[in-house]
């Protein structure tokens, strides 16, 4: 959500039917109450019913943090996993191999299948088999 100022009016990228639908995954997904504070909780609630157009800078800066929030929890595990860890560490072992002498290696970098076996082997590797 990027607030843009248009005169005295900040025009929020996130309008109600947006936030509604959020609210609604989140709750149905049982993760509005486990990733909101009661403060996130009510700022929506409020936003969606008394303010037709977010004027605030304050205001839109911080629904742009919640829905940030939610649309974070939203995802699943291995979609987060596949984009913080899967894909750089892919890139990484590409670079890797390529500098050892390895031109296929190449290709390793934008394989997406390859970065998801990464991410999953990451969301799998238990810190109990650790030594």
């Amino acid at each position: 959500m990027k607030a843009i100022p248009v005169g005295n009016v900040f025009r929020s990228s996130v309008g109600k039917e947006k936030l509604l639908r959020l609210k609604l995954r989140a709750l149905r997904r049982g993760l509005w109450f486990k990733v909101l504070s009661p403060i996130d909780r009510a700022l929506v609630n409020l936003t969606v019913r008394v303010v037709e157009e977010i004027r605030s800078a304050a205001l839109a800066e911080r629904i742009r943090n919640i829905v940030g929030k939610l649309e974070t929890a939203l995802e699943g595990k291995v979609l987060h996993a596949l984009k913080t860890v899967g894909i750089p560490l892919a890139r990484k072992l590409s670079s890797i191999a390529q500098k050892w002498g390895n031109p296929k290696a190449r290709s390793w970098a934008d394989d997406l299948s390859y970065a998801k076996f990464l991410a999953v082997i990451h969301l799998n590797n238990s810190p109990l088999f650790k030594a």
